[in-house]
């Protein structure tokens, strides 16, 4: 990964850390193909010896790491040390921020430093914050509210109608109900490729503060996800579910409609919620469906294998 040129000095004052180090970075590597001007990082110590026998310009390491070489750089987690060293190395775009086959509304806002892919579409009255990543053939629909440095990959469509519909009891026929309410995506959001995020119906559907979501993710009307929730591949969330601060959501949860997760609760691969139900337990992993403490669907599965 190339970047821009950055002391060894300076990465230190990022990381809250300290280095007699001169050396001048541009890059991140593994070990195995780091230059002079690479940052690498170890956890083990074999890591460690083989990052001290290469030519690399700044070792990551933890605190504790024994070692009077000044390329290594004494951190509390070196792996997490290195994805901040990354980003501070990345080069902005040299390339037009907006590209010339993206549509934008007359009545959008696009923040400053924000770029915007080829193909990508930001419909009226959206409003997009600063430093934001905009991926090409992206839908923003009208009326949405994107906060600063939010990232959004390649194919989204956020804004989109939501999936609510009334049913005439005499008939049988479906009619759409109102889907006219918002979508706030707020600050350090990151959307996969191919997610899409529906907005509300008379309310607003809201994504919190730096929650990482993965590809191929629905999420549906009026949901609300918190602060630093990460959700995996193939995941679906009907409309109107709470998801709390922390939370993790493995490949292919399923969540029926108003059900809750709460703050830390860890759902397990393939595991699901029935409608209006809602699971706590920070830190607790959730497995099977209907979701339950894993210990608890483990001894079910055993119950159901002694009775064949």
């Amino acid at each position: 990964m190339s970047g821009t040129s950055i002391s060894a000095k300076q990465l230190a004052e990022l990381l809250g850390s300290s280095t007699s180090s001169e050396a001048i970075l541009t890059r991140v590597s593994g070990i195995e193909s780091a230059t002079q001007d690479a940052v690498v990082f170890a956890e083990t110590d074999e890591a460690m010896q083989t990052a001290l026998a290469s030519t690399a310009g700044l070792i990551l390491a933890d605190e504790l790491a024994p070692s009077a070489d000044k390329r290594v750089l004494r951190v509390r987690d070196p792996k997490y040390a290195f994805a901040v060293c990354a980003k501070a190395l990345l080069l902005p775009p040299t390339d037009d921020l907006i590209h010339p086959r993206a549509s934008i509304h007359e009545t959008a806002t696009v923040g400053a430093r924000t770029r915007v892919g080829a193909g990508a579409v930001i419909e009226a009255n959206v409003v997009v914050g600063e430093d934001c990543v905009i991926g090409s053939n992206t839908t923003l629909c009208h009326g949405i509210t994107l906060g600063n440095r939010v990232v959004i990959q390649a194919g989204a469509v956020l804004g989109s109608t939501g999936f609510g519909y009334v049913r005439n009891r005499e008939t049988g026929e479906y009619l759409m109900f109102p889907q006219q309410g918002g979508l706030v995506i707020e600050d350090d959001v990151e959307i996969g490729a191919n997610t899409t995020i529906d907005r509300g119906a008379l309310g607003e559907t809201r994504i919190g503060h730096g929650t990482k979501i993965d590809n191929l993710v629905h999420i549906g009307h009026n949901c609300s996800v918190g602060r630093n929730v990460v959700i995996a591949a193939q995941v679906g969330i009907s409309g109107s579910c709470v998801i709390e601060d922390g939370a993790v959501l493995a490949g292919q949860v399923g969540l029926g409609d108003h059900c809750g997760v709460g703050p830390g609760v860890i759902m397990g691969g393939q595991s699901g919620i029935y409608p209006g139900k809602t699971v706590r337990g920070p830190g607790e992993l959730f497995a099977g469906t209907p979701a339950q403490p894993v210990r608890e669907h483990l001894k079910s599965l055993a119950r159901l294998r002694r009775l064949k």
